[in-house]
């Protein structure tokens, strides 16, 4: 079950978009601008789809506008969560002509980026409709970008996995050797967690699925299974635990692997490596001084 897409907090939002926007202005601002744009100038641009997809971040760009120039109106046309094709127009921008000029490129980084993920997202979302498998991301983020990012994963329809090493227990094959196995390490699990805390366990073989439900957890991560395997795990698992398919899922193999009957489908490349969405910022008119 997808949860409704609630906008990001603006205490979130500003420091990273403050600090986004020292660092484009560095020492002496943008000269550019300010050599070629008269003060008084004030203008109308639109911000507009240059591809299909579907789009995120719009309170990140308002945000770069506002703090640029306060006197800048932002009209959103396409909210968050919204599909666009080429040609769409996502939001208008009215004001004093250098703010918008100033605060371009990072509100576009940040659209783009996050409009690209949701984009990535959707495209799996998409190929997994009708199945009881949902599509979720990992701790594979931009540091310090990691929840626009998966704000993002939800605005494509996707939902997030733990958000830092403190949301959740999960046991991977690192922490497995280094504790002294599955069982061992589900134990110490349990004795040093809360009755709050969630414990997943990464397995990568069928016989290592059984050690750990004997054992009992809450999740189980199947990495790099083939579906049939993925199939067996499920009917292992028998609602036990959730069962969680996981190791370079794309969209063309998306399909298969939420046919085996899983409840999630985590996706690093989603936030890690999704291709910027093309959206650019078009000159519309000059407006009275």
């Amino acid at each position: 079950m997808s949860l409704p897409l609630e906008p990001l907090s603006a205490l979130l939002i500003e420091p990273a978009v403050r600090a986004a926007l020292a660092e484009d202005l560095g020492r002496a601002g943008d000269i550019t601008t300010m050599a070629t744009v008269p003060a008084a100038a004030k203008a109308r641009v639109l911000l507009n789809a240059r591809q299909s997809g579907r789009i995120a971040g719009l309170d990140c760009a308002r945000m770069a506008f506002r703090l640029v120039e306060p006197a800048l109106k932002v009209a959103v046309l396409k909210g968050d969560g919204s599909d666009v094709e080429p040609g769409d127009s996502i939001a208008a921008i009215e004001g004093p002509a250098r703010g918008i000029l100033t605060a371009e490129r990072v509100a576009l980084n940040f659209l783009g980026h996050m409009s690209g993920i949701a984009t990535a997202t959707r495209e799996i979302a998409q190929a997994i409709e009708g199945t009881r498998a949902h599509v979720c991301c990992t701790r594979k983020t931009t540091p310090g970008l990691r929840i626009f990012e998966k704000y993002a994963v939800r605005a494509g329809g996707g939902m997030n996995h733990r958000f830092g090493l403190d949301d959740a227990v999960l046991i991977k094959d690192n922490h497995i050797a280094m504790s002294g196995g599955i069982a061992a390490a589900i134990r110490r699990a349990k004795a040093a967690s809360g009755h709050m805390v969630k414990i997943e366990i990464e397995v990568d073989t069928l016989d290592q699925l059984d050690e750990a439900l004997a054992e009992g957890v809450d999740a189980v991560l199947l990495d790099n299974m083939t579906p049939a395997m993925l199939a067996d795990a499920v009917r292992r698992i028998g609602g036990r635990a959730i069962a969680e398919a996981s190791g370079r899922i794309t969209a063309e193999t998306a399909a298969a692997i939420a046919a085996s009957g899983v409840d999630l489908i985590s996706c690093g490349w989603i936030t890690h490596s999704a291709p910027c969405l093309d959206i650019g910022l078009d000159f519309d008119s000059l407006t009275a001084s």
